[in-house]
């Protein structure tokens, strides 16, 4: 596979790569603390918003055979306040609608689809993709096979945690199993 025929890997932040649900008082290892103000936050007496990273990350995400895509509510801002730690180029951005259904299993008491799920399908447009986040449900996988003519990874990932050793192990798996196909 050239660059251009690459699998996306849509990267979520809050949970994959900021495991925001881990124990408030401990870091996780291999975590460093960053203060932020990405939009939202700017009101100076409000405390910047805590964000853990893992700077191994960056690399290992780069050596991963992927075009790597944010695919976050912190939409192009990852660029200036996530990828610089991580040491990652400036990344395409996926683009959300303003006005998002509630959809989210986690805050609904029925289950649905996540509300990025569509518009991911949409973006992808038929190529293949691996996509990380911690919202991503069995609901989210039927829908896109049903929904997504190409071959898909719905990896979830414990926002406790953020991103392990066996995440990047699943992932790489995963396009290395495309690319035997393919051959």
């Amino acid at each position: 596979m050239d660059k251009n025929t690459l699998p996306l890997l849509l990267i979520d932040v809050d949970g994959p790569l900021n495991p925001w649900m881990a124990k408030p008082s401990r870091r996780p290892e291999g975590y460093t603390t960053h203060r932020m103000r990405p939009t939202g936050w700017e009101q100076p007496y409000q405390k910047p918003l805590r964000v853990w990273l893992n700077h191994d990350h960056g690399r290992l995400l780069a050596a991963l055979p992927y075009t790597l895509v944010w695919a976050t509510t912190w939409a192009h801002e990852a660029n200036e306040w996530i990828g610089p730690h991580l040491g990652l180029p400036e990344l395409p951005v996926i683009t959300w609608l303003e006005e998002r259904p509630a959809s989210s299993p986690y805050w609904k008491s029925e289950p649905r689809v996540f509300w990025k799920t569509t518009t991911i399908i949409e973006y992808a447009g038929g190529r293949p993709f691996a996509w990380i986040d911690d919202d991503i449900t069995d609901l989210d996988r039927e829908y896109v096979a049903a929904h997504h003519q190409g071959p898909a990874l719905l990896h979830h990932i414990d926002p406790r945690r953020g991103l392990l050793p066996a995440d990047f192990a699943a992932l790489g798996a995963w396009v290395a199993a495309l690319r035997e196909d393919a051959a």
